[in-house]
């Protein structure tokens, strides 16, 4: 298979498709004000092509944070799209569109990939769509996307996910997942008082978290939310942690980014050697895949915002081209498989 990028920092669809022929597989990465357009568009230029679409800002060796970027896989590839409504709700009455695509597909872990982008309730959304990809072991990256809309073969949607079932026909396909945070001294908290719509900690170790989190790191109340760049929480699941990304400050408790429950375990994280951290994922990759024909990942915001304010993002984007046909979204919450992480970057390779 193949992998196109096509890019326009002004938002002009002609000038980010040029070149592209016969794509088997399509993704849109627009801005707010013009992704309905892009999408009728897109679907009038390239008529009963499987595509999917969010709102967000994308890259290759470069970032475009305003404008629109075509991802295509061509010439060696088979796929579906489709959407499972409701998400916020009862994803799973849409669940048989999902099992319908994938015996269609017919392939296994060893050759294809669920790509999906929501529009938020990600866990509840991972954990249904798992019941299904587990049986066949087919992996998963993908997202959510800005401003509560998606879209899927040339329809717009809120309140939902939509996806693709990727086979690549040429050779294998695999996910990562890289964390660039290490778990900070010997921090333990048992978290209660939680609001789990909410994504509410209120207390660790039956202090008030927010006071907890500042006496230990030494900030104020306006420094916490760039402070989680450098120090988000963990949970531990398994052999691998989950990144916990603090999203605001709600009097005495802290909000988060992800689902935190009564009783739930957390550590305190610190960034690592982020750069020695992204060698070695490129390291392993090229282990793995002596010959690789493309990588999409998915970037979380934070690391976005963490890379760019260390003037490291332009370089990143340089190291991971090394690996060939890089490009990807920058994301608002991360999806690795059945896992909804933050501050973490996934990726599917294509042999």
């Amino acid at each position: 298979m193949r992998q196109f990028f096509g890019s326009s920092q002004r938002g002009d669809l002609a000038e980010a498709i040029r070149g592209l022929r016969t794509p088997q597989f399509i993704m849109l990465l627009s801005n707010n004000a013009q992704f309905e357009s892009h999408v009728s568009a897109l679907e009038g230029l390239f008529p009963g092509v499987p595509s999917i679409g969010c709102i967000g800002m994308s890259y290759d060796t470069r970032i475009i944070e305003k404008g629109v970027s075509v991802v295509a896989f061509y010439d060696g590839v088979s796929a579906a799209a489709n959407v499972l409504e409701q998400v916020s709700t009862m994803p799973v009455k849409y669940i048989q569109r999902l099992e319908r695509d994938i015996a269609q597909a017919g392939g296994g872990s060893r050759d294809t990939l669920c790509i999906d982008f929501c529009t938020g309730n990600d866990a509840c959304l991972l954990t249904t769509v798992n019941t299904v990809l587990k049986k066949r072991g087919i992996p998963l990256v993908g997202g959510t996307g800005g401003e509560g809309r998606v879209s899927a073969n040339g329809r717009v949607y809120q309140d939902a996910a939509v996806y693709a079932i990727v086979r690549n026909l040429g050779g294998r396909v695999k996910t990562y997942k890289e964390n660039i945070y290490r778990q900070m001294g010997d921090y333990r908290f048992i978290a209660s008082n939680t609001d789990r719509a909410r994504y509410i900690i209120g207390s660790l170790n039956g202090r008030p978290a927010k006071q907890v989190y500042q006496s230990i790191l030494h900030v104020s109340d306006q420094q916490i939310l760039t402070q989680t760049f450098q120090n988000p929480f963990g949970k531990v699941d398994g052999e691998d942690t989950c990144i916990i990304s603090i999203k605001e400050v709600s009097g005495n408790a802290l909000a988060c980014f992800r689902q935190v429950n009564d009783s739930d375990v957390l550590t305190l994280l610190e960034l690592a050697d982020y750069q020695s951290v992204v060698q070695n994922t490129i390291q392993q990759i090229c282990r793995d895949f002596p010959k690789r024909s493309a990588v999409f990942s998915v970037n979380c915001l934070f690391r976005y915002k963490l890379f760019t304010q260390r003037n490291y993002m332009q370089t990143y984007l340089q190291q991971m081209s090394a690996l060939g046909s890089h490009v990807g979204v920058v994301g608002y919450g991360e999806h690795y498989n059945s896992r909804f992480v933050n501050q973490s970057m996934t990726c599917a390779v294509f042999e």
